[in-house]
């Protein structure tokens, strides 16, 4: 065996309500409360806010915007330092846990954002920290990752151990609210996910690989139910579940081509993240086949267990076509233009894409510029 590291993530509360039982765990003391305003309209943040609130102060910022921005970030920061808060609770899909993951850190380390965008960087120590996802989709909750767009629109990211919070819920109770294109979107990007660790060109190893297959399992089965019947709680939980097995599989051998490729749609025209993921998933893969191609095959035979006897290049070129099968059954529009993306802004998307060199160094394959404006054009 080659020798190799893995984190094993947050430690977990898995089941409906579990509002109280987090509240048990932060430390005594005022607490911010990182959420969107969606979801407290919603009511979904109602238990928790109630549960955790009782008997400590508790700052609510819920201010978080999908793709968040360096500004919101600062924003819920200094609020939790005008408090002196001494826990940080994210709730919601990935924004509101990327922020707060960062606030967190920004509170317990006192360090400057600007020193420590990058891997490894952030070497501090953060506040005691919460993550409940809404989404089965992002894995926040179960990464040391948080991305920013920054000036310019340009998604920046911190990956670093410190990021990691003490605990995450799964509670599958608070994704039945969702609409059946968030449901696909977060469920795409979570295979995604999965897909991407298992192929990853860096630091990929045994764990992360039996995470990112059972992952695939999880997702690839349950996303088809959970679209035909939204309320199918045991197929909710599997998908959030598959979603958490999957961010801890990237955590550990992180994402490539499709994640870089997708990030300058998102930061250039706020399309919500798993819907640029599905964007540029087929033709990415495509371009990765030859190298990928093993593991690509290997992951097909959890997506149609009968391809075991095809050739290897068969069994790739089936998973291409059954991820796509996915996406598009699960009611994703699927080209640029259907976005109101135009084929000339292609040159554009991939310089800001060639950016992206903490992911394109996991691809399996070189991703030159060339390469990603004829990705996007073939997206078109």
């Amino acid at each position: 065996m080659r020798p190799f590291t893995f984190n094993p993530g947050p430690r977990l509360l898995a089941g409906p309500d579990q509002g109280q039982a987090l509240a048990e765990k932060l430390p005594p003391g005022a607490c911010l409360f990182v959420t969107d305003a969606d979801l407290m309209q919603l009511g979904l943040t109602d238990a928790y806010r109630a549960a955790i609130g009782a008997g400590r102060e508790l700052i609510v910022f819920d201010a978080v915007e999908a793709d968040p921005s360096k500004q919101t970030l600062l924003a819920a920061t200094e609020a939790g330092r005008v408090a002196g808060v001494t826990s940080v609770v994210g709730f919601g899909g990935g924004s509101p846990m990327d922020v707060a993951k960062l606030a967190s850190y920004l509170l317990g380390s006192g360090d400057d954002l600007d020193e420590i965008w990058g891997v490894g960087l952030a070497k501090g120590r953060r506040l005691s920290l919460a993550l409940v996802p809404t989404t089965a989709g992002t894995g926040s909750e179960a990464t040391p990752i948080s991305v920013i767009t920054c000036e310019g629109s340009v998604k920046l990211a911190v990956n670093s151990e410190p990021l990691i919070a003490d605990w995450a819920v799964l509670d599958a109770v608070l994704t039945l609210a969702l609409p059946a294109h968030v449901t696909a979107a977060t469920g795409i990007d979570a295979i995604v996910h999965s897909v991407e660790a298992y192929t990853s060109a860096r630091l990929k190893n045994p764990l992360s690989d039996a995470l990112a297959r059972e992952a695939l399992m999880l997702l690839s089965r349950n996303l088809p139910r959970v679209i035909a019947q939204p309320d199918n709680l045991e197929a909710r939980s599997a998908m959030l579940l598959g979603a958490h097995l999957a961010g801890l599989a990237f955590s550990n051998a992180p994402v490539a081509g499709v994640h870089a490729l997708a990030y300058p749609l998102g930061g250039l025209h706020h399309l919500p993240h798993g819907l640029t993921n599905a964007l540029m998933l087929r033709h990415v893969l495509a371009h990765n086949l030859e190298s990928a191609r093993e593991h690509y095959a290997e992951l097909a035979e959890i997506l149609e267990p009968g391809c075991a006897g095809q050739g290897s290049q068969a069994r790739a070129a089936l998973l291409i076509s059954r991820l796509d099968e996915l996406a598009r059954n699960s009611g994703l529009a699927l080209r640029l233009r259907d976005h109101g993306i135009g084929f000339d802004e292609a040159p554009h998307l991939a310089r800001e894409a060639m950016k992206q060199t903490r992911l394109l160094v996991n691809n399996p394959c070189e991703i030159s510029e060339g390469d990603a404006q004829r990705l996007y054009e073939a997206a078109w």
